[in-house]
């Protein structure tokens, strides 16, 4: 018999169905008459067959028109909100942001695996286990360990063992013994007390990657969780039932208490959760209509579930992730800026940068020489300003290989601290089950994610500082020779000038953003955790940092593009009259003013996507592998990125 879930004002119904060729308006009276029935004023209805609501969806908040059956637009086990006429949003319903993620509407269950052991997931692993691409299934080897490690925690709390934690209480009561007739009572109320964030929860994809990382984690073997509790997570990974976790009320030490605290808190059948099939929901539903039980803790469980540094860390994955692909095409953007606004390519010479050899340079100048060299690729644009008089650029277009350089550098070297963290065992006590022995210590600490994301916040930043000034190169006609704002008829039509207003709105956030949150600290649980590394906020402002860095740079995308519209018919290298096809393939060139943010947001999610990358890509492999073969006798070799410069038929400001 099929059953619905309606959620009425402050309450979550089960609303069983005999016949399915009922209509939406009898589920409706339905579900009232329910509610109705053990308030004692009738939870103001006089007349349950005379009230007027509407009924949702809760997954896509799409309205139902009461005339329908049942069977044409519900699915057992659907979850609905019904909204009584004159009442607002029920407070208790949790609507996912509209616009949050275009991955969650498009949401498909995925067919393919990641197997995890806690030794070898890496942040491209974990945003795409984020992005609902795998699910999730133990090795051998990991299965091996945990049920080893929860043996040995088995044994200890049998033979009445004092361990911190485990029969103790925690933090300032860490040297209270707790009865063994409490031990399971203990480890809920920890879960529960320190579910005390506060916020918009994470997004559906976000939580994905939390729950999923502390999968990893507790895979490696050294918490104690017991198979079946791991099993359960697993399963609702893979159901993607996804716990309300608040995005604010970590300090990152003793790791994310309270985001931990809120994704166990769903899993144990309490509080909120969201599933695809769902939307938010009592957690115990969601649970229950994928044919899931919420997890019974067993002791040390809960301290397992919630000692760590995931929030920071899950977040962080997705910070570098997204942080290396801006990076990558914020090159191909300052190409296609330098080639209208006439650069020389001189500043690139390879020969330069092996005088100064950091790694991110020598890629960058290597990219730009891929995209501009001429013999490679010839410009009727650089061709038509080949004998002009200008001897050297500005900084913004000189200086890119040094400033985009150091970006790269700081993304890979966050990067590593990163995968090294998302395979740490960051609990405590850790369990030891080859030495027989559990041990307290620090690992739970988070300054090493939250140091290497305030360093990243940093680096990235410039790339959109750097932008700013390019766009307004590009925006202002005594820098550009072209016409003001890039629009024709200025006055009448403003153009690109608000655009620009709004990059250097980010850039400005972006100065405040960037100050290290991972200097701060403050003393918490009575001077028990009298150092932490604030590294929740330092994940959170990364993650807006490279947003506007995105956006900054999704602006200038779109201006050098309009730029190119004044210089026709005359036509830039092969490789970014191709980035220059894409981006009018969904955006059309500026003729006179309109609606700009739909624009600005097309340009966003071409880079979101990397298509901007993917477009140019195969120019610079290509140009890799015909000219880094040809380096002359004690020049680098082949697999070195310090390409020489070719001999040019052409150059430019000569």
């Amino acid at each position: 018999m099929p059953r619905f879930t309606v959620h009425i004002r402050d309450e979550w119904l089960a609303v069983p169905c005999r016949d399915a060729t009922n209509t939406i308006q009898w589920l409706g009276q339905e579900a009232l008459k329910r509610y109705i029935k053990n308030k004692p004023d009738n939870g103001g209805f006089k007349d349950v067959k005379n009230a007027r609501f509407v009924v949702r969806r809760c997954q896509g908040l799409g309205l139902l028109d009461t005339d329908d059956t049942i069977e044409d637009v519900l699915e057992d086990n659907d979850f609905v909100e019904l909204a009584i006429a004159g009442d607002t949003m029920s407070p208790d319903f949790i609507p996912c942001e509209p616009g949050v993620s275009h991955l969650t509407a498009a949401y498909k269950e995925p067919r393919e695996f990641i197997s995890l052991d806690g030794n070898s997931l890496t942040s491209t692993d974990l945003v795409n286990l984020g992005r609902g691409l795998y699910k999730i299934k133990l090795t051998l080897e990991a299965e091996r360990k945990v049920v080893q490690s929860r043996e040995l925690l088995d044994t200890i709390v049998k033979e009445n063992k004092v361990v911190y934690g485990i029969t103790t209480g925690f933090g300032k009561f860490a040297r209270t013994v707790i009865p063994v007739s409490k031990l399971k009572e203990l480890q809920e109320n920890l879960v529960r007390s320190h579910s005390a964030g506060v916020g918009n929860p994470l997004s559906p994809e976000r939580t994905r990657m939390l729950l999923a990382l502390r999968i990893n984690v507790l895979a490696k073997g050294y918490s104690g969780i017991s198979p079946e509790t791991l099993h359960a997570m697993i399963q609702a990974f893979n159901a993607s039932c996804l716990s309300f976790v608040p995005e604010k009320g970590t300090v990152g030490a003793s790791g994310d208490l309270a985001p931990l605290s809120h994704l166990a808190l769903g899993l144990m059948g309490e509080g909120k959760m969201w599933s695809p099939k769902s939307g938010w929901a009592d957690a115990k539903y969601v649970l229950e209509a994928h044919g899931l039980k919420p997890i019974s803790l067993k002791p040390k469980e809960g301290l397992a579930l919630i000692n760590g540094t995931q929030m920071i860390t899950s977040l962080g994955a997705e910070a570098v992730e997204r942080a290396q692909a801006i990076a990558r095409q914020a090159d191909i953007i300052a190409a296609l800026t330098l080639e209208v606004l006439k650069g020389t390519t001189k500043a690139f010479d390879s020969d330069i940068h092996k005088l100064r050899p950091h790694p991110g340079q020598i890629e960058v100048a290597l990219r730009f020489r891929s995209l501009l060299d001429s013999d490679h690729h010839p410009s009727e644009i650089a061709e038509s300003h080949r004998f002009c008089d200008r001897v050297q650029d500005a900084y913004t277009m000189r200086c890119c290989p040094q400033v985009h350089g150091i970006t790269n550098d700081t993304i890979n070297f966050v990067q590593n601290i990163i995968n090294t963290e998302i395979n740490s065992a960051t609990d405590n006590p850790m369990v030891f089950s080859e030495r027989g022995e559990t041990i307290s210590g620090g690992n739970f600490h988070g300054e090493y994610p939250a140091k290497a994301l305030d360093f990243l916040t940093i680096a990235v930043h410039e790339l959109a500082s750097i932008s700013e000034r390019r766009i307004e190169r590009l925006c202002n006609p005594s820098l550009s020779e072209l016409p003001a704002f890039l629009v024709n008829e200025g006055g009448l039509n403003s153009g690109f000038m608000i655009a620009h207003c709004t990059a250097a709105s980010l850039v400005s956030e972006n100065k405040v953003l960037c100050h290290p949150s991972s200097v701060d600290s403050l003393s918490t649980s009575a001077a028990t955790e009298d150092h932490v590394s604030m590294g929740g906020w330092a994940a959170r402002k990364a993650l807006r940092v490279v947003e506007h860095v995105e956006q900054v740079l999704a602006i200038e995308l779109l201006a050098a593009c309009q730029g190119i519209e004044f210089l026709r018919p005359l036509h830039t290298t092969t490789p970014l009259e191709k980035v220059y096809e894409l981006v009018r393939s969904v955006v059309k060139p500026w003729m006179k003013d309109r609606f700009m943010s739909p624009d600005i947001e097309a340009a966003h999610r071409l880079l979101l996507d990397q298509k901007v990358w993917n477009v140019a890509k195969p120019y610079i492999e290509k140009y890799k592998t015909e000219v880094i073969p040809e380096s002359r006798p004690g020049s680098p070799t082949a697999f070195s990125l310090e390409a020489p410069a070719s001999p040019r038929k052409r150059c430019r400001h000569e």
